[in-house]
């Protein structure tokens, strides 16, 4: 079972030699990632479109689940930023219940990928792609903030980035300023606070997340405003939201496959962001704590959590990298650091929850407008736009456009597309094909030393031709390209392959089909320095019915031995 199932949960190999002091460092590390959480659980929560519990909810459920089946030591799961979009989405079009259906669809489909040993690949995709969706995805989070942050009195917000914009220049008029003032605050507190903790020598709170102090000051500020100063126009979660502290039971939506195949393309969209994020943020914390994450298991965690994590109404969860690397930083070491975040979490959610309906909704939107400024990794999107190829600035602009002209499942699609293409071109780049007019260098052949020859002189009426890397998809158009450029018709034709380490069937097809030519062109084929591998696919496929057993050589001496005969006959 080993063999075809790669699940192994670092959880349980990390608790071989555990100790005390191990718990203490995790202990430490799960309580401050916990309470880093708080505020961004809630905020995503709202910003995708649910009500702020169930953000909370997911960090809880799922963080617990990828922290006990996941294959990274320090992974901190929950709600991520990347999700807003694709979320506020689906329940636009779906309602709750579609986004529910899709996020467990979504959790299959991970383990799907994670049993099937794809999460090596799903780390192949494209740097260019990953950069243009996820800064696509941080200007489009900021576009979705800007109501919220400013306090505009606006009956709704068109779902359209474009019109989005338009709305908002039209509205500059509507904004209530104490509200945009507790944004603006928040964000500037957010920014200063680890300089402020540093100028004022608060080395207690220096721990606390810059967001939830902007939150508890932003709050407090507002109470006080209200109290004292008779401002009422701040708008709060309690005004938009009822807030509920209890744990919901676990339910089972009702599945149909009409629903099912109308959510496929969301659940795919889902899963490709969600394995991407995860395991980009496994990558990272590998090289800060020196380990090795295992990307399959870690892949089937993921699925494990979205599954369970809708169930009790949640939304779709991933690896943090924020999260993941104030774990780190903390001291946390094992999973069992993400799991006593999961239960601080759960002790907030039981006790404090009431307390949130006093958070200003500008704050909330201030917290949402930093995230999307640290995703959007504007320097690596620049750097890239000057410094790369143009196919992969070309790939960059589109994916980001994109993403926030249309919408993620679009650009996740075109991603996917553009991945397979660029590996594609990338690859039959790799294959090199060129042709030996007069003779053959032996100093440039490491495998034929003889003493003193240093040339083999190719006969006249044969050329010779080298395929250097794997014969596949744009060899064969290659080869062709060449030989038309020469322009002669030989009497034999050699094609040394001692440098192809495999051939596949569209490689295949492009050789008999060149074969077949060169014979009506009375030209004979002879195949030189063939492995045993290739060769065994040529005998598969007929090459020596088709050539001649004897044209078929595992050497270009007997190549243009071969070759000599012929011509001389």
């Amino acid at each position: 079972m080993e063999k075809t199932l790669d699940f192994k949960p670092k959880f349980f190999s990390a608790l071989k030699h555990y100790d005390r002091k191990t718990f203490t460092a995790d202990l430490m590390a799960g309580v401050i990632v916990g309470i880093v959480a708080l505020p961004l659980a809630i905020a995503f929560g709202i910003a995708s479109g649910v009500s702020p519990e169930k953000g909370i909810i997911t960090a809880i459920v799922a963080g617990l689940m990828i922290s006990l089946f996941g294959g990274s030591k320090v992974q901190i799961g929950g709600p991520t930023g990347a999700f807003i979009i694709i979320v506020y989405g689906i329940i636009q079009q779906y309602g709750m219940q579609g986004l529910t259906v899709a996020t467990l669809m979504a959790g299959v489909f991970l383990i799907l990928l994670g049993v099937l040993r794809l999460g090596t690949i799903i780390k192949y995709i494209p740097y260019p792609i990953v950069v243009g969706f996820t800064s696509g995805i941080a200007v489009t989070i900021f576009s979705t903030q800007v109501k919220d942050l400013l306090g505009m009195t606006m009956s709704s917000v068109p779902s359209d980035f474009v019109e989005k914009w338009i709305a908002y220049i039209n509205n500059v008029g509507h904004i209530d300023w104490w509200s945009a003032l507790i944004g603006i605050a928040s964000v500037v507190l957010i920014a200063v606070w680890p300089q402020l903790a540093r100028l004022f020598h608060l080395s207690p709170l220096k721990a606390l997340p810059g967001s939830l102090v902007a939150i508890i000051v932003m709050t407090v500020a507002a109470l006080l405003l209200k109290q004292y100063a008779g401002v009422t126009t701040i708008e709060t979660i309690g005004d938009r939201f009822s807030i509920n502290s209890t744990l919901p039971d676990a339910v089972v939506p009702a599945l149909s496959w009409e629903v099912i195949k109308s959510l496929v393309g969301p659940a795919v969209t889902i899963a490709v962001l969600g394995a991407i994020e995860s395991l980009l943020s496994a990558t990272v914390a590998d090289g800060v704590i020196g380990d090795h994450h295992n990307s399959n298991t870690e892949l089937i965690g993921q699925g494990i959590a979205n599954i369970a994590s809708p169930l009790f109404g949640g939304i779709p969860a991933t690896g943090a990298i924020a999260r993941t690397m104030t774990n780190i930083n903390n001291g946390g070491r094992t999973p069992v650091a993400g799991i006593i975040h999961a239960l601080v979490l759960l002790v907030i959610f039981l006790f404090l929850m009431p307390l949130a309906q006093y958070i200003p909704m500008a704050c909330l939107a201030g917290v949402l407008v930093v995230v999307s400024y640290g995703m959007s990794g504007w320097r690596s999107f620049l750097a890239m736009a000057r410094r790369n190829p143009k196919s992969d600035v070309t790939v960059l602009l589109l994916t980001f456009f994109l993403t926030i002209i249309f919408d993620l499942t679009v650009a996740i699609e075109f991603g996917l597309v553009c991945a397979c293409l660029l590996f594609m071109r990338r690859m039959a780049e790799t294959t090199e094909v060129h042709a030996i007019l007069n003779e053959i260098d032996l100093n440039e052949d490491a495998d034929m030393q003889r003493g003193n020859l240093e040339h083999l002189v190719i006969p006249e009426g044969v050329e010779v031709y080298e395929i250097n890397g794997p014969y596949f998809f744009g060899a064969g158009t290659r080869f062709e390209d060449i030989m038309a450029r020469y322009g002669s018709r030989p009497r034999v034709r050699i094609i040394r392959m001692r440098k192809v380490p495999f051939i596949d069937s569209t490689g295949m097809h492009n050789l008999e089909n060149m074969c077949r030519m060169s014979q009506k062109e009375g030209v004979t084929v002879v195949l030189s320095g063939v492995n045993h591998k290739v060769e065994a696919v040529l005998q598969r496929n007929g090459f020596p019915e088709l050539l001649g057993q004897q044209n078929i050589c595992n050497h270009i001496d007997l190549a243009l031995a071969r070759a000599r005969e012929i011509v001389g006959g």
